[in-house]
C-alpha cells in the first residue's frame, strides 16, 4: 500500500464509473442529449434569474428564493453532468478517490440547501395567505437573508459529516459503481469495512435534512389550503392555490426522488432504475423547474421575455 492509500484508509486509489450505457454506439447519442440538457438547464435557470433581477414586479421574498433555487439548480447539474460528458469524450472511465468524495461533498451540499429554501418558500407562502396583516414584517430583506444563510450552514455541516464519515472506510475492490456519478449508496456497497455507522448516520440526519422539511412545508401547506378554502370568491380561490401549485410540483418531485434514492440501501446490487432516478433528480428536475415556476405565471412570463428580446412585454 503506497502512502497516499494509507492516508486515505484505502487501497482504491480511483473508481471506475460504468455510466449511463456501455454500447460504444449509444455513447455519442448519450453525449449530445445530455450536452442539450445541461445547456438548457444553465440557460433556463439563469433566464429566470435575470428575469427576476430585471422586473421590479418580481423583487419579492418568493422570488428572491427562487432565484436561489436556479442557482443551485444550475449548481447541481454542473456537479453531475460536465464530468460525465467528459469521460464520454475521452473514453476514460475512471475517476480519482479524492474527486469521487469532492462530488458527494458538493452534491449533499447543494441538495441540503435545496431542502431548506423549498421548506422556506413554503414559509413565505403560509405567511402571505394566512398572516398578511404581518407578511411584510415576518419576511423582511433581513429574515429571507437570514434563512438563506441557515440553510447553507446547515445543508454544509450534513455535507461534511457525510463525507468524512464516508472517508473513513476501507475500499479494496471492486472498484466499478455502476452510476454516472459518486453518490453514497453506491460507495456503501464497495466498502470492504461495515457500512452500518454510515447508513445509520444517512437516515438519521436524513431524518433532520428531508423529514423535518417535508414535515414543515406540509404543515403549512395544510394551513394554506384551510385559509384558501374559506375564501368565497370561486377567482380567489384559484388565484390563491395558482401560486402554491407550481411549488408543490417540485416539492414532490424533489422529494420523491430523494426518498427512492436514499432510503432503499438494502439492494446489493445497484440497478438500471437507480440510473434513472439519478437522472430525474440531477438533470430532469432541474431542467423543469424554470418551465414550472414560468407556465401558470405572467409577471415571469414577461419579464423572460424582456430578458430574451429586450423589450417590455405587452400589458
Amino acid at each position: 500500500m503506497d502512502p497516499e492509500s494509507r492516508t486515505n484508509g484505502t487501497t482504491v486509489t480511483e473508481f471506475i464509473l460504468l455510466g449511463l450505457v456501455e454500447t460504444p454506439g449509444l455513447q455519442p447519442v448519450v453525449f449530445v442529449v445530455f450536452l442539450f440538457a445541461y445547456l438548457v438547464t444553465v440557460g433556463g435557470n439563469l433566464s429566470i434569474l435575470a428575469a427576476i433581477l430585471v422586473e421590479p414586479k418580481l423583487h419579492t421574498p418568493m422570488y428572491f428564493f427562487l432565484g436561489n433555487l436556479s442557482v443551485l439548480d444550475v449548481g447541481c447539474i454542473t456537479v453531475t453532468v460536465p464530468s460525465m460528458l467528459a469521460r464520454l469524450l475521452s473514453h476514460k472511465r475512471t475517476v480519482p478517490y479524492r474527486a469521487c468524495l469532492t462530488q458527494i461533498f458538493f452534491f449533499h451540499l447543494l441538495a441540503g440547501v435545496d431542502c431548506f429554501l423549498l421548506t422556506a418558500m413554503a414559509y413565505d407562502r403560509f405567511l402571505a395567505i394566512c398572516r398578511p396583516l404581518t407578511y411584510s414584517t415576518r419576511m423582511s430583506q433581513t429574515v429571507q437573508k437570514i434563512l438563506v444563510a441557515v440553510s447553507w450552514a446547515l445543508a454544509f455541516t450534513n455535507a461534511l459529516t457525510h463525507t468524512v464519515a464516508i472517508a473513513t472506510l476501507n475500499f479494496c475492490g471492486p472498484n466499478v459503481i455502476n452510476h454516472f456519478y459518486c453518490d453514497l449508496p453506491q460507495l456503501f456497497q464497495l466498502s470492504c469495512s461495515s457500512t452500518q455507522l454510515n447508513e445509520l448516520l444517512l437516515f438519521a440526519v436524513g431524518f433532520i435534512m428531508a423529514g423535518t422539511p417535508l414535515a414543515l412545508i406540509i404543515t403549512s401547506y395544510a394551513h394554506v389550503a384551510a385559509a384558501v378554502l374559506r375564501i368565497r370568491s370561486a377567482e380567489g380561490r384559484k388565484k390563491a392555490f395558482s401560486t402554491c401549485g407550481s411549488h408543490l410540483t417540485v416539492v414532490g418531485i424533489f422529494y420523491g426522488t430523494g426518498v427512492f434514492s436514499y432510503m432503499r440501501l438494502g439492494s446489493v446490487e445497484a440497478s438500471d432504475k437507480d440510473k434513472g432516478i439519478g437522472i430525474l433528480n440531477t438533470v430532469i428536475s432541474p431542467m423543469l423547474n424554470p418551465l414550472i415556476y414560468s407556465l401558470r405565471n405572467p409577471d415571469v412570463q414577461g419579464a423572460l421575455w424582456q430578458v430574451l428580446t429586450g423589450k417590455r412585454a405587452l400589458a
